[in-house]
């Protein structure tokens, strides 16, 4: 039996059967009396099935509540906590509302965002201190340069050059490779040694890894993905509110980061 059949039809049901009954006795037509027992009986039988089964949905509603019109409500998703601390950020340190976001540098979607929604987000909330930013590194197998370019971006960040590095990965009309990152670097004025050798020796790769794993753990497989929430008061917590995979609209991201903005600062925790 479907648990979830409306009370109504079954009602509808035993209408249906009762008035059954009354037309035969209307007509007034002789029915011989074993057919008419039989009758009487599967009468009988039929208003069982149903009171049986309006006691089953009743005890179906007691235990679930949130049954409504044979549709179940969808659970709130649990919250998600992200343990931020001593991530590279952008921003205003004390700010409690952040942003955290998982890219890859040779997405075209990722690279849309970044080049049409991020500056706004940056100009209007991230530079006035209002929003702290994480940008965590999800690149793609199917992405031949995509880990380079992480790597890259990281490793100009070690001369305070991540940003000014994102920026350019992704303004840029094709994929950074191994063989002419070189004038990328000298433009923003790296150490072009240092740079190499940051390179060469595999760093960050790992810190990556670890970063695409996490994101596998939350559901995440595609980019841009983002996670929105409010910081605890030491910094180190992202507790989100929102989760979403794509491009958004500047809008759309907005309307999150005012409401946030707007709501009282939660007390700090002892």
């Amino acid at each position: 039996m479907d648990n979830r059949v409306p009370v109504i039809t079954l009602l509808a049901l035993l209408s249906h059967l009762l008035s059954g009954a009354s037309l035969s006795a209307e007509e007034n037509k002789p029915v011989e009396a074993p057919a008419l027992q039989k009758q009487i009986d599967e009468l009988k039988e039929g208003q069982q099935r149903i009171l049986k089964e309006l006691a089953e949905i009743k005890q179906l509603l007691r235990e679930r509540p949130n049954l409504v019109d044979g549709a179940a409500k969808p659970a709130a998703p649990a919250p998600i906590t992200l343990n931020v601390h001593g991530e590279p950020f952008k921003g205003e340190s004390r700010a409690r509302v952040a942003i955290l976001e998982y890219s890859d540098f040779e997405c075209s979607f990722c690279k849309k965002y970044a080049t049409e929604i991020f500056p706004l987000i940056d100009e209007s909330y991230i530079k006035p201190g209002k929003v702290k930013y994480f940008f965590r590194d999800l690149p793609s197998p199917e992405h031949p340069n995509a880990l380079f370019n992480a790597r890259l971006a990281r490793c100009a960040g070690d001369q305070g050059r991540f940003w000014e590095m994102h920026d350019r990965l992704f303004a840029n009309s094709s994929a950074v490779t191994a063989e002419d990152f070189a004038p990328h670097a000298q433009v923003l004025g790296l150490n072009p040694e240092k740079l190499r050798q940051c390179l060469a020796s595999d760093r960050y790769a790992e810190n990556i890894r670890s970063s695409s794993a996490g994101a596998a753990r939350l559901g995440i497989h595609g980019t841009p993905a983002f996670l929105i929430g409010t910081l605890t008061a030491d910094g180190d917590f992202l507790r989100t509110t929102n989760v979403f995979l794509g491009a958004e609209s500047y809008s759309a991201i907005k309307s999150i980061l005012d409401r946030l903005l707007s709501l009282p600062a939660s007390p700090p925790t002892k």
